[in-house]
């Protein structure tokens, strides 16, 4: 892959001044949105899946082309990987596997995290790995933590681990976090061993800092 991606580009150099009036809105309320067919459709190979080979499920949200899925189903062999991105195009790159261990579902993050919700289902992991950081100051409702599905995110808890080449992305969710009471690490990403995703290759291979945050989210 050629090493040639811009670092982010942003009118704010700082945590953006309404985080907390945003996340502390969010979580005063509940995220009622509608759910498409298309949604339960992708949902019912999630459900058809673990009723046939009941077992641990790992999320993959926003997954891109889902190569990131198919590197986690090799490095957990004994658990369902679910990847969720909503563009067909993306989804529509990703390489033949022979691993039957996970699935891609085209998509809506929020929508899928309400029917798992629904069903008592808790992942052990939820990785959510260089997703749209919507740099642009005016965005923040967009990005992971200032989007009003935040909650049901950390109703699903599970080991959560987001990563990104922008650090401001990574400590804005770190500071989410803490206002709904959950204490996690913001990490350098190690410069050894393999990439996670093709962004993550193609972010290190142009020289980019990589960041992270991990918390374990004891979910009620």
């Amino acid at each position: 892959m050629q090493a040639n991606s811009r670092t982010v580009n942003s009118n704010q150099q700082y945590l953006h001044p309404k985080l907390t009036q945003v996340i502390r809105r969010h979580l005063q309320t509940t995220h009622r949105g509608e759910i498409a067919a298309h949604n339960f459709q992708a949902y019912g190979h999630v459900s058809a899946e673990l009723n046939a080979r009941p077992r641990p499920i790992i999320l993959d949200s926003f997954c891109g082309t889902g190569h990131s899925t198919a590197i986690l189903a090799e490095r957990h062999p004994d658990h369902l990987i679910v990847g969720i991105d909503k563009s067909a195009r993306r989804l529509a790159k990703h390489p033949y596997s022979l691993r039957t261990n996970y699935l891609l579902l085209q998509a809506d993050c929020a929508a899928i995290w309400t029917l798992l919700l629904r069903d008592g289902l808790r992942p052990r992991h939820h990785y959510m790995l260089y997703p749209n950081p919507w740099p642009k100051a005016a965005h923040l409702q967009r990005r992971i933590h200032g989007h009003p599905s935040f909650p049901l995110l950390l109703a699903l808890g599970g080991m959560v681990e987001l990563r990104s080449n922008w650090q401001i992305y990574i400590e804005e969710f770190g500071c989410a976090m803490h206002l709904a009471g959950h204490r996690g690490r913001v990490l350098r990403v190690a410069d050894t061993g393999p990439d996670l995703s093709l962004f993550e290759q193609k972010y290190r291979n142009s020289g980019h800092q990589l960041w992270c945050y991990v918390a374990n989210i004891i979910s009620e």
